[in-house]
């Protein structure tokens, strides 16, 4: 599978792709291509047409097959939360980046820091999710699963099997975790 970066280049690699499409549309090659310059840009609708319109023309292809596959994991995923996101990294980020970028945004968004109720609201509710973000990117098993269209702290996205780990309770009931080693937030993890 070829490799593509994220930005102009992908978008070259999908016009390059396109103006060979025009000449040849059934070219399965081209079509995988295509298909995985969108999905390095998130553009997972297009690489799901062009995977399908692949298959249609090489139906036993595996590479087709496992391409739509993640294609439409990586699209429900990406229709819930990103931990990329959330934290602000890129997918190839390195465990210190995740964790320079996790300390800067609790600091940001610690619930100490806002006085207004709704605003303190949605500082714990963004709290909650950067320390999610964080315990799944740190760690290369949960990853690995976060990477495939998996979410490792959804228990409706596990698919049986292993221990999961599965993030419980209210703001109120959090045990265990505290990201600055002090104070009265605390995160409980279970493991089953």
């Amino acid at each position: 599978m070829p490799l593509f970066v994220k930005g102009p280049a992908t978008a070259n690699a999908v016009s390059v792709c396109s103006e060979v499409l025009k000449a040849d549309p059934q070219n399965v090659n081209v079509l995988k291509d295509r298909a995985e310059a969108c999905l390095q840009d998130d553009q997972y609708e297009e690489a799901i047409k062009d995977f399908e319109s692949a298959k249609e023309h090489s139906e036993n292809d595996r590479q087709i097959k496992e391409g739509l596959e993640r294609t439409q994991r990586l699209l429900k995923q990406s229709q819930k939360r990103d931990y990329y996101k959330i934290l602000g990294v890129k997918r190839t980020a390195q465990k210190k980046d995740i964790l320079k970028a996790y300390r800067k945004l609790v600091q940001q968004w610690h619930p100490d820091n806002f006085q207004d109720a709704e605003e303190k609201k949605k500082a714990e509710k963004l709290f909650i999710d950067i320390a999610q973000a964080k315990e799944v990117l740190t760690n290369p098993e949960m990853r690995s699963k976060f990477d495939e269209g998996e979410d490792p702290m959804d228990p409706e996205s596990q698919q049986g099997g292993g221990h999961h780990h599965h993030f419980h309770g209210g703001w109120d009931n959090f045990q265990g975790f505290n990201p600055f080693g002090s104070g009265p937030f605390n995160f409980k993890f279970s493991f089953n």
